[in-house]
């Protein structure tokens, strides 16, 4: 079910639709790619977890709140910063005692329309089911279940909000994955200059970004896999990196000749904020990111069959990074803000 944001959709949500003459030159499939990137009017939300504000509010409370790690001294937002948009910034996550965990942190931008199943293996069958992992690994948050909710329902405060956010006083696993999911879905991106042009204006991003742009959803089929509003078709691809003992979503599937080494495709929302790439931090760039798929990455039977050679010009790698340059906001403030909105921001 997706939850209607009411009646400012129209203001806040309706971008200006990109008519077939909009724009002129560059290919001329780019007003057709134009369009595909306007924006939803809904945050989609599960109809067995409808949104509410006071759920909203309790699992805004609890993702900034140490209450849930077992020595008080970590929170969800320990790993999902929103100044680093919604990252950690790490090539790999942190655990509690200053290690590396084998994956870095993904962002939470969008979250809403990340179709399950997530993780970078696909582990979580949905949003509601993440939470408990990092909660209770002795590595991370390291904190029983058990001990998670009679710490709650000691504290009266958080006993009156679950009371104000469920028909039913109890506090349960189930209702404190739903809060937690329930905030999550608010995180939003900002307006981009992308957006922007998308809506109309043609002086929002400059040319070199438009021609990365029809190079991104033409010759170099990036939109293959990044594609839409949220630049995430939901997939999991092996792109021809990383060549460890994690095999990714084929670990999970190990019948599939396919999925081995693929990890799920992240947005690009923020991309430029979100450094180091892929699911174990290993690309330290975006040049870095871009020379990769130039060369076609780890040539093996898994990898999938929209990566290959591109044998890009320096001046075309230059203009997709013009473009991936578009993606991010222009301070952190707009990124914050705008992830607390109920809204998809207007541009």
């Amino acid at each position: 079910m997706a939850w209607k944001v009411g009646a400012a959709i129209a203001g806040l949500l309706g971008l200006v639709g990109v008519t077939a003459g909009l724009g002129s030159g560059g290919d001329p499939r780019r007003a057709g790619w134009r369009d595909s990137y306007r924006p939803p009017a809904e945050i989609p939300f599960p109809s067995e977890n409808p949104y509410s504000a006071a759920k909203a509010e309790l699992g805004r409370r609890l993702f900034f709140d140490p209450i849930l790690s077992g020595d008080g001294t970590r929170a969800c937002a320990t790993c999902h910063i929103p100044d680093l948009a919604w990252g950690d910034g790490r090539a790999r996550a942190a655990t509690r005692m200053q290690g590396d965990m084998d994956l870095r942190t993904p962002t939470l931008i969008n979250i809403a329309w990340q179709d399950g199943p997530l993780g970078w293996d696909g582990k979580f069958r949905s949003l509601e089911s993440v939470a408990a992992m990092p909660m209770t690994s002795p590595a991370n948050m390291n904190l029983p279940m058990a001990d998670a909710l009679t710490r709650l329902s000691a504290d009266a405060s958080y006993a009156a909000a679950f009371a104000t956010a469920f028909d039913d006083p109890a506090i349960t696993r189930e209702r404190l994955e739903a809060a937690l999911a329930t905030f999550e879905r608010l995180i939003v991106a900002g307006p981009t200059p992308f957006d922007r042009w998308i809506a109309g204006d043609e002086a929002a991003i400059g040319e070199p970004a438009k021609r990365g742009f029809d190079l991104f959803n033409g010759r170099a089929e990036c939109a293959s896999c990044h594609s839409g509003w949220s630049f995430t078709d939901n997939s999991f691809q092996d792109i021809g990196v990383g060549t460890g003992t994690d095999i990714g979503r084929g670990r999970l599937k190990p019948t599939s000749a396919a999925l081995r080494y693929a990890f799920k495709t992240p947005t690009l929302r923020e991309i430029g904020k979100r450094g180091p790439y892929m699911h174990d931090g290993s690309v330290a760039t975006l040049e870095a990111v871009i020379d990769l798929y130039d060369r076609g990455g780890i040539d093996r039977p898994s990898r999938s069959r929209s990566i290959k050679p591109l044998h890009l010009s320096a001046t075309e790698k230059a203009d997709l990074l013009a473009f991936l340059a578009t993606l991010s906001t222009k301070t952190d403030r707009d990124l914050t803000t705008a992830s607390f909105t109920t809204t998809v921001p207007a541009p």
